[in-house]
């Protein structure tokens, strides 16, 4: 009896069964043989491909829209899963913009438990993104704090530093200077 289970036990320790249940997977995934892609999705891809290096500003929609245009019934759904797949991320302003740059001084926090009194004690500024159809916009405000009256503002297509010294200069014109100038130290 005990060497008929010495062979039992043998016999079953080559079964694909015991294998994968000693490995903890299911039998379904020794079995499983990958498909690559179908003719229609390397097609597809290929199209996505050519119209995101023409214009690599292009998301999910987008290339969806073009693949329909070009008379290929796809969805948003199955657009992302091939765009996944082939790697590409279109190129747009990420909002990271309270990132400080290099070599860049900060200064003490001048405002904390401070109590205003008066206009013009205390300006503050802060640069905002406006998503727009193709592309951002940037605003920028200068505030009085006492107030809360807005005293200049300016929009740009690039983060640069001109608006922002033109904004100033605008507050600068019609106000006496502040005590404190105030801003989040971002960009």
């Amino acid at each position: 009896m005990a060497q008929q289970r010495a062979l039992v036990q043998a016999s079953d320790e080559g079964t694909v069964q015991a294998r994968c249940q000693a490995l903890g997977l299911a039998r379904s995934s020794y079995y499983y043989q990958p498909r690559g892609e179908t003719a229609l999705n390397l097609t597809l891809m290929r199209l996505l491909d050519e119209e995101f290096t023409r214009h690599n500003f292009k998301g999910v929609l987008g290339l969806r829209d073009h693949l329909r245009l070009l008379g290929h019934q796809v969805n948003e759904k199955r657009v992302r899963r091939l765009v996944r797949l082939m790697g590409q991320e279109p190129v747009y302003p990420k909002p990271r913009l309270s990132v400080p740059g290099q070599g860049v001084t900060r200064y003490p926090y001048l405002l904390r438990e401070r109590v205003l009194s008066a206009p013009n004690e205390v300006w503050s500024t802060d640069i905002t993104y406006i998503p727009m159809a193709k592309g951002f916009l940037y605003l920028v405000a200068v505030l009085d704090w006492h107030s809360r009256y807005v005293l200049s503002w300016e929009l740009s297509n690039t983060l640069d530093v001109g608006f922002c010294l033109t904004a100033l200069g605008a507050a600068l014109a019609t106000q006496p200077a502040p005590y404190i100038f105030n801003s989040d130290q971002g960009s």
